[in-house]
């Protein structure tokens, strides 16, 4: 797939939760309808695509070094994070991501469920896009 150039323009997700499965390595093994609707993708266009599809470069390395430590560990992540659509406009999500276990108690992929975020979540998120880029 082409890479998406990100545009300065924001989709408002409204409405139901967005969920998605994926394997251990963060290839997507299951979207819902409303995942589609929000990140401009198809079913085929998502299911085995690594989950970085939407992968926003505004959103920092170590924002996801710090969701895939506690989901190896075994632990829920939750936190915003600004996604990029297929069209190249991006969207925010307030997300919980948790760990699935077999039988055994061992991790074999992850499923995230994304609701609409608060404004004021947004704005808050911006900021510190906008303060952790000032740094550099």
């Amino acid at each position: 797939m082409n890479k998406i150039v990100p545009k300065n323009e924001e989709y408002i997700f409204e409405g139901k939760v967005a969920i998605s499965q994926t394997n251990l390595k963060g290839d997507i093994t299951f979207v819902n309808r409303k995942f589609c609707e929000i990140s401009g993708y198809t079913v085929n266009e998502l299911v085995n695509s690594n989950h970085d599809i939407i992968k926003h470069p505004d959103i920092h390395e170590t924002t996801f070094e710090k969701m895939w430590k506690a989901l190896n560990s075994g632990q829920v992540w939750n936190g915003m994070l600004k996604n990029l659509r297929k069209d190249g406009r991006y969207y925010w999500v307030d997300i919980e991501i948790a760990p699935i276990f077999d039988k055994q108690e061992r991790i074999t992929g992850f499923i995230s469920v994304s609701k609409p975020s608060a404004r004021k979540n947004i704005e808050d998120s911006e900021k510190q896009l906008h303060q952790a880029d000032s740094t550099k």
